[in-house]
């Protein structure tokens, strides 16, 4: 078991075929492990200007101090953090770049809204879940302080980890509240995320943290690969499987049974393999779900980012965003993001 000091984050892990060619996914030729397409192919002309037309989108639904949300999601944290991921991921950095001015803005609302003991959270703006907001804001803001190194930012960022930390609960992952209590897998994911992105960054993670984490998301894995809500137990789902995947991925754990079961029951969910189904965490599973392929290899990647990428540029809107139950603000910085993978601009997605 590999944990978050023994990462290699230029590695890159190539599918063989066994596993998934049983299911018709892929051709003898993707599953040879050999890159069939540079990067930049994936990224068509259509698809430049979809995510163009989406960053230009949120640039426009930015508030003079940096925060986003409408819908009864007005100047949610996690909002924020995820516009910011979605124009860093163009390239644009803090202070610099086409975007850079918009960043800016997220860096100093994020900061603006951090407490004492480190919670980000606007708490007129709280949802019923504010460690999602947590995880996001820390995620972006460790991110966007590994391209700037601002001592303001690190102090900040630092205390935004301290809380991560203390607040794990004894089975090893977090809930809705800053509190060591309950733990599902979707806010666990978000904190792990998060404790990756700022180990990047030159914080210090203690290694318990991170193993007990893994702990927690190996029994977290029910017998058909997918992954439950909470331990107690429950069903599979397509959302919180690639949740799981990705809490192991940033942990360090890239090879095992827990992967290969884990990628298997998300090869079900191939867009290519269904009927195009709007669900209430469309983007959301799709945001976790793009992550796991992108990292579980060349083979994966080139299967499954084509598919999703495909089915998002039909839904985007004439004015360049993404509905969602949430708010449009939510799905349009979730669509960027997936859009934007094979951009490998962000630290936290590079493989």
């Amino acid at each position: 078991m590999k944990s978050i000091r023994e990462m290699d984050f230029s590695r890159r892990i190539f599918l063989q075929g066994g596993m998934l060619s049983s299911l018709g996914l892929f051709s003898p030729a993707l599953l040879s492990g050999k890159e069939v397409h540079p990067l930049n192919d994936f990224v068509t002309p259509a698809t430049d200007r979809s995510i163009g037309k989406g960053l230009r989108y949120l640039a426009g639904q930015q508030t003079e101090d940096g925060a986003f949300g409408t819908n009864g999601y007005q100047r949610n944290v996690a909002i924020c953090a995820l516009s910011g991921m979605a124009f860093m991921a163009s390239g644009s950095t803090p202070g610099r770049g086409p975007f850079g001015k918009q960043l800016d803005r997220c860096v100093d609302y994020l900061l603006q809204n951090t407490q004492q003991n480190g919670f980000i959270c606007d708490a007129p703006a709280s949802s019923h879940g504010p460690m999602y907001g947590h995880g996001f804001a820390t995620l972006f803001l460790a991110q966007a302080y590994g391209m700037s190194g601002h001592p303001q930012l690190r102090e900040k960022l630092s205390l935004a980890v301290k809380l991560i930390c203390s607040t794990q609960n004894p089975e090893g992952g977090w809930r809705y509240q800053p509190q060591p209590t309950e733990a599902d897998i979707s806010v666990t994911v978000c904190q792990m995320m998060a404790l990756r992105s700022a180990r990047n960054a030159g914080l210090h993670i203690p290694n318990q943290i991170v193993d007990r984490c893994i702990d927690y998301v190996r029994k977290s894995q029910n017998s058909d690969g997918g992954f439950r809500y909470m331990l107690a137990g429950g069903p599979s789902d397509f959302p919180r499987s690639a949740a799981g995947l990705v809490a192991l991925f940033s942990a360090g754990v890239y090879e095992g049974d827990s992967i290969d079961r884990g990628l298997l029951y998300l090869s079900r969910f191939t867009p290519r393999r269904r009927r195009f189904v709007r669900t209430s965490h469309y983007f959301y599973g799709h945001y976790y779900a793009a992550q796991a392929m992108w990292q579980a290899g060349d083979a994966t990647w080139a299967a499954w980012y084509p598919a999703i990428r495909d089915e998002l540029l039909q839904m985007q809107k004439p004015d360049g965003s993404w509905a969602d139950a949430i708010c449009s603000e939510y799905g349009t910085a979730m669509a960027c993001v997936i859009l934007q993978l094979p951009n490998n601009n962000l630290p936290i997605f590079q493989r």
